[in-house]
């Protein structure tokens, strides 16, 4: 009963604790604050591997500027990205939308731990199955021999 308890009791607070992780304060975010979380969501056109937010290239400060400048005029965040997303060739989203191919770089590594989880508790369910000993009639014969005879 103990070890069940244990069980229960852990995945309870690993989730409550990352509901209060999570929450946040309740306040609405400053333009500030609007402006580095969308920054930090878009890719640098000129450099490699940073975000807007990183990033001291001049194209990079530009957006940022730009992005500020919208947060101030009260748009959306999904009007801002698409401003950003007409202004440039390709997407400089660093997230890949949730529809569509890209769905499957959100599905395929959910659906992965969930077979690898499924094929670790098959392993481990056979495992448990072929650990008990197969004890053969010779087996037997041979113990019995063994107990009867005395030692010398």
């Amino acid at each position: 009963m103990r070890r069940w308890l244990a069980w229960v009791v852990l995945p309870a607070v690993l989730v409550g604790a990352l509901v209060i992780g999570t929450r946040g304060d309740g306040a609405p975010p400053t333009d500030a604050e609007r402006t580095a979380a969308l920054a930090s969501e878009l890719r640098c056109p000129t450099c490699r591997g940073q975000s807007v937010l990183d990033s001291d290239a001049p194209a990079a400060t530009a957006i940022r500027s730009e992005i500020a400048r919208r947060v101030q005029e009260g748009q959306s965040d999904e009007e801002i990205f698409s401003y950003i997303d007409g202004r440039f060739s390709d997407s400089l989203r660093l997230t890949p939308p949730r529809t569509g191919v890209a769905s499957l770089v959100w599905v395929l590594p959910v659906a992965g731990l969930v077979v690898a989880g499924a094929a670790l508790a098959l392993t481990f369910r056979r495992w448990r199955a072929d650990s008990a000993p197969h004890v053969t009639d010779d087996d037997r014969r041979l113990v019995q021999r063994a107990l009867r005879e005395p030692d010398a």
